[in-house]
């Protein structure tokens, strides 16, 4: 601690990441990355915006990314925000629209950024147990609040709330704003924005790091109504007004071009998530339904914490939380299929050691 602080800096609990160890032959399932690369547009765009331009300022309203954005979605441009990462965009948003006389709402399971934003904003916040079944139970959420903010699929679990109860939540809470955090709709569900319309105080946050396999280059958008989206703007061009460089525009305008790459690898997840599904319910692991590119896994027989402490002795890194309600659980990344193939192996390994 030092003496230069500001007070609030000592209270300030910071977010914990998932390891990343520089190991040689290290299966890293840990932090949902995505097994595939970038499309080869994008690696092909970064490439040629490496010249003397990057003396020079990006445009500070990263128009050509937004107008992008705006023709995939079929959104207007005024109702696009982007920054660097899905991170930015939700810490701009906690800020400019979280700081309110009530406290927001979001679930007991969920995204560990969120009490971190609200400590560093100070934002008063209740969160609100999921199911037994670690489902979303929307009339949960019927109450006063000043905003209310979860991840579809939900993180870590991977359960999917469907567009019909998200609706139901919204009518019943229009005096407030709703953060839909999708970073990994991609893999498995229709993303709220198609509710944009009959909603203006609705947010869907997106990232460019899961399904587009660009998280090295820092890319997140929202989508929402103009007012909401010029909210955020206010904030961004107070704080930073250059947020994307060249080479994070070049690499997202070329992921939205292919379309052919992006839907054929968000594909191979899906089908690699259900042959994994399927080899871990044979090992005797109780698997929650995910609609993301991880699955939440536990064992019967055997602790997730030593399970993974095991794993990380053969090579192999998964998350494990050590919140009480899932600290038996483990979320693994879902893999290429030899990645997966070898996660078995190594599972297969560990719990006939553990029976020997």
């Amino acid at each position: 601690m030092s003496n230069y602080w500001s007070d609030f800096v000592a209270g300030l609990q910071p977010y914990t990441p998932g390891e990343q160890p520089q190991l040689d032959n290290l299966l890293k399932l840990n932090t949902n990355e995505n097994p595939y690369g970038p499309s080869p547009r994008a690696l092909e765009a970064v490439q040629a915006r490496l010249n003397d331009d990057l003396r020079l300022y990006p445009a500070p309203g990263s128009e050509r990314l937004k107008e992008t954005i705006a023709s995939y979605f079929k959104r207007d441009i005024s109702e696009v925000f982007v920054g660097n990462g899905s991170d930015e965009v939700l810490a701009h948003t906690f800020n400019g629209f979280f700081k309110q006389r009530l406290p927001i709402l979001f679930p007991d399971i969920s995204y560990s950024f969120y009490p971190v934003f609200c400590k560093l904003y100070g934002i008063d916040y209740t969160q609100v147990p999921l199911a037994d079944d670690f489902s979303l139970r929307t009339e949960d959420y019927q109450r006063a609040n000043g905003g209310i903010i979860f991840p579809n699929p939900n993180a870590p679990t991977g359960r999917l709330l469907p567009l019909d109860e998200i609706a139901q939540l919204l009518d019943g809470n229009r005096d407030s704003v709703v953060v839909i955090d999708e970073a990994y709709i991609d893999f498995g569900g229709d993303s709220a924005a198609s509710l944009i319309d009959d909603y203006d105080n609705l947010l869907v946050v997106h990232t460019l790091s899961k399904a587009r396999s660009l998280a090295g280059m820092r890319i997140g958008y929202a989508l929402g109504s103009a007012a909401l989206i010029e909210g955020l703007d206010r904030i961004k061009n107070s704080f930073n007004s250059y947020p994307l460089s060249h080479l994070q525009v070049a690499a997202a305008v070329a992921s939205f071009d292919d379309v052919d790459y992006f839907e054929t690898t968000c594909a191979r997840v899906v089908s690699a998530r259900t042959v994994l599904t399927e080899s871990l319910e044979a090992l005797g692991f109780n698997v929650l339904p995910s609609a993301a590119n991880f699955v939440f896994v536990s064992h019967a027989r055997h602790a997730a914490a030593q399970l993974s402490a095991q794993l990380r002795d053969h090579g192999v890194l998964v998350r494990h939380f050590k919140q009480p309600r899932i600290s038996n659980f483990l979320r693994i990344t879902v893999g290429s299929d030899e990645q997966n193939t070898r996660l078995i192996a190594c599972l297969s390994a560990v719990l006939s050691e553990a029976a020997d």
